[in-house]
């Protein structure tokens, strides 16, 4: 759970790094800047801000803030009602933001697993992204990401998304936030 003042203090965070980026919110898509802090408490080290512009039954597009070293955590998109898992492509606008995903781990990662979790991360094939890289995701793959030292801007662009169907390595993970009054 996270308390509405916590909500709108990464809020205005998330907007100006939006704006510092260059990317144009609407007064109504400022307001609606989702916080989901995964019912962790730690929204500073876990946790993501995120604009959906559209999602309908065909695709979906968001932009995605990330606070320095913020990290998503590890979570794959199955298949629902025989649809296929969540494809994206993410698409870094700001900053930089080490993406990781199934396949070969590399010897060292770069991102920094939050302290005591690290059984909740377990893929660690490498990729970078700064501004203009991009990099496809298919459905039902593990992955999880983290921002370097100035945080990221990352536009997402996918086929429907069911945030609420994510399924995370981490069981205490609760995808959709619960915003309680201070």
């Amino acid at each position: 759970m996270i308390k509405r003042g916590e909500v709108k203090r990464a809020q205005a965070r998330a907007s100006q790094m939006y704006e510092k980026a260059g990317i144009l919110m609407t007064p109504q898509e400022t307001a609606n800047i989702e916080i989901a802090e995964f019912g962790l408490g730690d929204l500073e080290h876990e946790g993501l801000e995120l604009v959906t512009y559209i999602n309908t039954d065909r695709y979906c597009a968001k932009e995605l803030a990330l606070f320095p070293g913020q990290t998503c955590p590890e979570h794959r998109h199955p298949t629902v009602n025989d649809r296929p898992g969540k494809m994206e492509t993410f698409r870094c606008r700001w900053g930089s933001v080490w993406l990781y995903v199934e396949g070969d781990p590399v010897k060292q990662i770069k991102a920094k697993v939050p302290k005591g979790k690290e059984k909740c991360y377990t893929v660690f094939h490498e990729i970078e992204l700064h501004p203009g890289d991009q990099y496809t995701i298919p459905p039902n793959t593990r992955h999880w990401f983290q921002s370097g030292p100035e945080g990221a801007i990352v536009s997402e662009f996918s086929s429907t998304s069911s945030d609420e169907n994510d399924v995370f390595t981490d069981p205490r993970i609760e995808r959709m936030p619960k915003i309680i009054e201070d």
